[in-house]
């Protein structure tokens, strides 16, 4: 796992490369991309919780 000072520099990369106008933009897509993955999750979870309660009812 990266410690502080990587993730500087790691911060300062992207800063460089995409501009400092771009970054509110890029960190709201990552987290509407979140939510959609967490959403998908539970969606997969409830689909496998029904589908072993129609099996355990046959």
């Amino acid at each position: 796992m990266p410690s502080g000072a990587e993730w500087f520099i790691v911060l300062l990369v992207v800063l460089l490369i995409f501009g400092g106008s771009q970054l509110p933009k890029m960190a709201r897509n990552l987290g509407r991309a979140q939510q959609e993955l967490k959403k998908g999750f539970a969606e997969a979870n409830k689909e496998a919780e029904s589908e072993a309660e129609d099996d355990s009812a046959k």
